[in-house]
């Protein structure tokens, strides 16, 4: 069975540096990332985007993922991701975020899809209060179409605890994470492929809604799924994936982990988690070969990554 990871984060340097920026302490910037790697454990990356880069197509290598996405979770990263998926040949299939909000959004995704090579795009409404069918989201979604660019629009429960240890404020509002939200946006722009990460992030009953109501909207399987403590009565994750196929059908969904920072690396073990749900579930073996891999390979077939001009 192929394995190709729809979910992942990059996490270079500049994307630590970039939030470090932001912070209110008044420590410098080398000063705070060397105090959030002695608190978490957590391996800040290598300087030299190359050797990042190596280091996951390693992982790679020794759990047996094909492909996987990676995001540049600021837009700041993108040139980093780009860097990495030429390097990769191919494996690395780099997406950036956007905030729809900036004034030279339509600009920064046109270079992104275009110049930098990117493959498709992560907006999160409730980081940057704008619901997915705001004018501001059109031209975005028009290059996203002209590119066959997915667009992942994050919905649901928001941590980035990163943020949290720099002490950076929590801008996030619930409000826009409704996935039945992204319902104007999926009718207007058809042609577009939007992907709903962690089944809804705990609205599971609005993502299956939306499923039912949109043949171009996928969802995605990634991060450890805490959620589902959030559901009236429990649930357990072979139960989420059995409504999921049912109402989305195996075509619809993708394998993602979530995985990001080191020392922790590939999170095979939600892999693992993941293949178990899904043979309880009742899931074919065409099913789950589907999701672990077919639906990522069809969505975003292969093409050669180019770097950036310098």
């Amino acid at each position: 069975m192929t394995i190709q990871d729809a979910h992942t984060h990059f996490f270079s340097r500049p994307f630590f540096e970039t939030l470090a920026k932001l912070s209110p302490r008044e420590e410098d910037v080398a000063t705070l990332l060397d105090e959030v790697a002695e608190r978490t454990g957590l391996e800040l990356p290598d300087e030299d985007v190359d050797a990042h880069t190596d280091r996951w197509l390693a992982e790679m290598g020794k759990h047996g993922v094909e492909r996987m996405v990676t995001f540049a979770s600021l837009p700041p990263e993108a040139e980093a991701v780009s860097r990495a998926a030429a390097r990769s040949k191919g494996r690395l299939l780099g997406y950036t975020v956007v905030d729809p909000s900036a004034p030279n959004a339509a600009a920064f995704v046109e270079r992104a899809l275009g110049e930098l090579g990117l493959r498709g795009l992560l907006t999160f409404p409730a980081m940057h209060h704008v619901l997915p069918d705001d004018p501001r989201c059109h031209d975005l979604y028009a290059l996203a179409h002209a590119c066959d660019a997915p667009v992942i629009v994050h919905c649901g429960i928001l941590s980035v605890k990163l943020r949290d240890l720099l002490g950076l404020p929590r801008p996030y509002d619930m409000s826009f994470a409704n996935p039945l939200s992204v319902v104007p946006a999926a009718n207007r722009f058809p042609d577009v492929t939007f992907v709903v990460p962690h089944f809804g992030g705990g609205f599971f009953r609005e993502a299956l809604m939306l499923g039912a109501q949109c043949e171009n909207v996928c969802v995605d399987t990634s991060s450890s799924n805490d959620w589902v403590r959030t559901q009236p009565g429990g649930m357990d994750l072979h139960e989420v994936f059995s409504q999921t196929l049912d109402v989305f059908g195996a075509d619809r969904v993708l394998f993602g982990t979530d995985s990001s920072t080191f020392p922790r690396g590939y999170r095979a073990d939600i892999r693992d988690e993941q293949l178990a749900a899904l043979g309880a579930s009742g899931a074919s073996a065409e099913q789950v070969e589907r999701v672990m891999g077919g639906n990522l390979a069809r969505l975003l077939p292969a093409r050669e990554a180019t770097a950036p001009a310098s």
